[in-house]
Parts: C-alpha cells; structure tokens; sequence
C-alpha cells in the first residue's frame, strides 16, 4: 500500500514538472484538457489515480513529445498494475495483465517455456496458472477465465502481435499430452491473422543467445518479465532495448506461415503418439 501510495506522489509530481515546463497553470491545464480543474490538483497531490481516459486528455493538452509520454505511460503502467493486484490472488493477478494488455497497441512477445497467456486454450491456461503450485483451484478457475477472456484482443483491428517461442515451448507440456493438440490448432488458426507475427525456432536451428527468460514487451516502452515470484517490469531505454535485440534475433531464427504449420502438425503427430500410450 505505501508503495502505491509513493508512486501516486511521483506521478504527480511528474504532472506538475512537466505542466510548468508546458507554461500552464492547474487551471489552464484543466481547460486545455476539458476537466475539472480539481481533477488536475488531485492527480498532482498524489490523490488521483487518472482514467485512461483524462491521460489522452491531459497529455493532448500538454503537448507531449514522445519521450515524455512513455515516461509517464510506464509510470502510470506499474501503477494500475499495482492497483489492480489489490484485489489478491491469480484473478486478481490476471485482471491486472489483462489491463496492461488492453492499454497497448503492438506487443512482442518471446516465450522459451510455455505458450504465451494470450495464446493458451482454458485447459492450458488452468494447468498453467495451478500446477505444481499451492493455489486455491476455484481462484486458479478464475483468473484462467479472465486469461481467456482478456485473448479477445488478438482479435481486434487496430493492434499488432508478434509472437516468438522456441520448439521447446512448444513441447513442454502440462497435465496431459491429449490436451495439447487442441493448443496446437488454436497457434496454427492465430498464425493466420494478418495483424499477428507468429514464429517458432526449430530445435534443429542454432539458438542465437541462450533464452533464459521470455519477456513481453508493450508499445517499445515496458517489458515485463514473468518470474516464479512475480513480473518484472523493466522501462530503462537500455533494458527495453537489449530485449527487443533478442527478440528479433530468434525473431530471425524462426520459421512462419506454412512453415511454422508444418511444424506445429509434426510436433502434434509427436503428441498423439504419446497419449496413445
């Protein structure tokens, strides 16, 4: 909670800064933005946490070059994040990611151990969110739902994708090998989606770096690192850069379109035979 509380005061005091170096006043601003000129005193005393809504609204009317616009978008990112988790548990969890997903318009992301959220069937995103860990089931019910729902932006124009795992992602394999077929057809029917990017990197293919965590990376800004304890989120311009290198290296190694579909049957001819035993 206080440190919710403190990153409300930074973002305020970032509000403030960059109002007077726009030459505005709480009031101007306010007009500018067509809001309630309290609405600007509370966000910038730390006792507002904006709408998406009146950040267009104030960023238009503060003229924000590139820059500081994803300064504050990353702050304002780890904020809702953090609000967002308040509500406790993995629905919770997942409801936070799913308004970090909703908030972007291009994602890269790179798995080397499991398929990506976006991308899991239900089956798939329950396994992936209980197994092996001490969860309560019906709260790991939930948050999968809310995986499964937050998907539906995949499917809407305006935004970009694009996804890369290593074939051994693709192979490993929770609860039972007669479910992954299914997850197998729901990668191939994506792959044809023309606004996503979808890319595997063979085992036969020379890695280009050792892929030691997968990452997603939203709109350039913020990349956001699942650990087993947590997301990192990571927005210093050198860490968003030094992912998006690796990202287009085994972006590079991958195969795509009929390739990839190719492969995706091979790997479930592989995953038949071991649940016919």
């Amino acid at each position: 909670m206080e440190d919710r509380r403190d990153r409300l005061r930074e973002l305020g005091e970032l509000l403030r800064r960059l109002r007077k170096d726009a030459g505005l006043t709480g009031k101007n601003l306010a007009h500018r933005a067509g809001v309630a000129q309290p609405t600007i005193s509370r966000m910038e005393t730390g006792q507002l946490l904006p709408t998406p809504e009146t950040v267009e609204r104030v960023s238009a009317a503060l003229n924000l070059d590139e820059d500081k616009r994803r300064e504050l978008d990353a702050l304002l990112l780890r904020l809702r994040d953090e609000v967002s988790r308040l509500k406790s548990g993995l629905a919770g969890r997942e409801a936070a990611n799913a308004a970090r997903v909703r908030s972007a318009q291009w994602m890269a992301v790179f798995s080397s151990a499991m398929i990506p959220p976006l991308l899991q069937t239900a089956e798939y995103a329950r396994l992936a969110l209980s197994i092996g860990q001490d969860v309560d089931q019906d709260d790991a019910a939930k948050a999968a739902a809310v995986r499964v729902e937050a998907q539906a932006v995949v499917f809407e124009p305006g935004r970009k994708f694009a996804f890369v795992l290593t074939e051994g992602a693709v192979r490993t394999w929770p609860g039972s090998p007669s479910l992954i077929p299914a997850q197998l057809d729901r990668l191939a029917q994506v792959s044809t989606l023309p606004h996503v990017r979808l890319g595997v990197v063979p085992w036969s293919v020379e890695a280009p770096a050792f892929p030691l965590h997968g990452f997603t990376i939203y709109d350039g800004a913020v990349s956001v690192v699942e650990s087993l304890t947590g997301d990192l989120t990571l927005t210093e311009t050198g860490e968003i850069d030094t992912h998006m290198d690796v990202f287009e290296a085994f972006a590079a190694a991958a195969v795509y379109d009929d390739a990839l579909r190719d492969l995706l049957r091979q790997i479930g001819a592989d995953y038949r035979a071991l649940a016919s035993k």
